[in-house]
C-alpha cells in the first residue's frame, strides 16, 4: 500500500486517479480548491484537503509523509490565468515535493502538444483555436519547468495519445504509444491505470509517457 497525494482531484482525471488509488487500497489525499464542492470524493481512506498547488509551502505540507504525487490540476476559462498557473504550479511542485520528502511526480500532459507520426503537433495546425492554443502553450510552459528545474524529482509526464472518450466504457488496460494519435480515445478510468502504475511502481523516469 502506498500513500498518494492527488493535486487537482476535482477534475475528471483527478477524480479517476483518486478512485483507482482507493481501488488498489492506497491511502489518498485529494487536494482541491474548494472541498465543499467535492464532497463526492469522500470515501474510506480518502482525505479531502483544500490547497493551492501554486504555493510551495502548501505543496510541502500536504505531501509530507506521502510516497508519490499526481498533478492533475488545471485552470481554464474566464477569470483564470493559465500563463501564471501552470508554470507556478510546476515550480511549487518541484520545490515543495522534495521539501516534503517526496521524489515521485506523475503529471498529466495534453495530447495536442504531442508530435504525430509526421512530426506535426495538433496545436500547430492551421485553424487551431487561438484561445485554446494559448492555454495549451501555458500548459507546455509548466512542463518545461518540471523538465528543466525538476532535478530533485523522479518525474514522468503521462499524456493520452489522442483524447478522452467521455462515453467510452473502461477496458481495464492501456497501451503505450511512440507518438500522438489524434483519433485515439481512452477512458478516464483506463488513463488512471497508467497514472497509478507510474505512481506506485514507476517504470518510466524523467520522460514523456504516451498512452491509449
Amino acid at each position: 500500500m502506498s500513500k498518494i497525494v492527488v493535486f487537482g482531484a476535482g477534475g475528471r482525471a483527478g477524480r479517476s486517479a483518486v478512485a483507482e488509488a482507493r481501488r488498489r487500497g492506497h491511502d489518498v489525499t485529494a487536494v482541491v480548491r474548494d472541498p465543499v464542492r467535492h464532497g463526492g470524493l469522500a470515501a474510506e481512506g480518502v482525505r479531502i484537503a483544500a490547497g493551492d498547488v501554486t504555493d510551495v509551502a502548501t505543496v510541502a505540507a500536504l505531501a509530507a509523509g506521502y510516497d508519490a504525487a499526481i498533478h492533475a490540476a488545471a485552470v481554464y476559462g474566464e477569470g483564470t490565468d493559465p500563463d501564471a498557473f501552470f508554470p507556478g504550479a510546476a515550480r511549487a511542485l518541484v520545490k515543495g515535493l522534495p521539501r516534503a520528502g517526496v521524489d515521485r511526480l506523475v503529471a498529466i500532459g495534453l495530447s495536442v502538444l504531442l508530435p504525430g507520426a509526421d512530426g506535426t503537433r495538433v496545436v500547430d495546425a492551421p485553424g487551431f483555436p487561438a484561445e485554446f492554443r494559448a492555454f495549451c502553450l501555458a500548459h507546455e510552459a509548466g512542463f518545461a519547468v518540471v523538465r528543466d528545474e525538476g532535478d530533485a524529482l523522479d518525474w514522468v509526464y503521462v499524456t493520452p495519445a489522442g483524447d478522452f472518450g467521455h462515453e467510452g466504457e473502461p477496458t481495464g488496460r492501456y497501451e503505450v504509444r511512440a507518438h500522438g494519435e489524434p483519433e485515439a480515445r481512452i477512458s478516464y478510468a483506463d488513463f488512471a491505470l497508467s497514472l497509478l502504475d507510474e505512481a506506485g511502481t514507476p517504470r518510466h523516469h524523467r520522460s514523456h509517457l504516451i498512452v491509449t
